[in-house]
């Protein structure tokens, strides 16, 4: 899905730049809850960023503020003018193929030419001409993210998009989000509860916590990455502790080794 223009949600597009995203005490009121308390951010240009936290501590509300569909209370944000999300639930329009639905309102033969060019890199190029109702989870999330690259937008969003598929399609998702990362390389915004997961892709991870950024960390792992990697076991230790997660004691301790050599 392609987000409005940054304008219609009170954000500024950045040009001459080679950030995605700059936010600058921005602040986001429910009623008279803080939902996001003065959050200040930046993500370079084609940078991978993974962000976690308990529910109702604001990565909903971020990544809608990042893809134009809200508006801070407060504060300064400046994102790049083309942006995509990705939701969790593939959101296809049953009544449209597959092609038509990665370029949503155009028809013509560029278009068409466009869709087919992003259903082969997700690999559907034999289901084109599918119906939504017939692919399965898997393969409708592939739709979702050809649609979201089709435009090639400098800032992609992703909410939780593999959370409702099994492990094995997870694992699958995960190699074809780093292959077409590597290819198209947009800054990207991972949302997610799956602390592995955030490891496995990201550049950066952040922790949301009461509204403000509790933890930012680099994930300095070479690609592709493995959970056998002891820095892999340290930095998963340290996620847990800071969302308040109960590590058993020989994995903290594993943790600590695995930083102090």
């Amino acid at each position: 899905m392609r987000s409005p223009d940054a304008g219609a949600a009170g954000a500024n597009n950045m040009s001459q730049t080679h950030n995605a995203v700059e936010l600058r005490k921005v602040l986001r009121r429910f009623g008279d809850r803080k939902v996001l308390n003065q959050i200040d951010l930046t993500l370079r240009a084609s940078e991978f960023v993974a962000v976690l936290g308990p529910s109702g501590t604001g990565k909903t509300t971020l990544l809608r503020i990042l893809s134009g569909l809200d508006q801070a209370d407060g504060g300064s944000v400046r994102l790049a003018a083309s942006r995509s999300v990705v939701f969790q639930e593939p959101r296809l329009v049953p009544a449209k193929k597959v092609w038509e639905n990665v370029v949503l309102g155009e028809s013509s033969r560029e278009a068409q030419a466009a869709a087919l060019r992003a259903l082969e890199e997700v690999g559907l190029t034999k289901l084109s001409h599918a119906w939504p109702k017939t692919l399965s989870g898997g393969e409708a999330q592939r739709v979702a993210l050809a649609r979201a690259l089709v435009h090639e937008p400098k800032l992609l969003l992703l909410d939780e998009p593999f959370a409702s598929l099994d492990a094995l399609t997870r694992i699958r998702m995960h190699e074809l989000v780093q292959q077409l990362w590597a290819r198209h390389q947009p800054a990207v915004v991972l949302v997610t509860h799956d602390v592995d997961e955030a490891i496995l892709l990201a550049d950066r991870v952040l922790v949301l916590s009461n509204g403000q950024i509790a933890l930012d960390v680099q994930v300095n792992l070479p690609k592709p990455r493995r959970k056998t990697h002891p820095e892999f076991d340290r930095l998963r230790t340290q996620l847990l502790l800071q969302l308040g997660v109960t590590v058993p004691r020989e994995e903290a301790l594993a943790g600590e080794l695995a930083e102090a050599a």
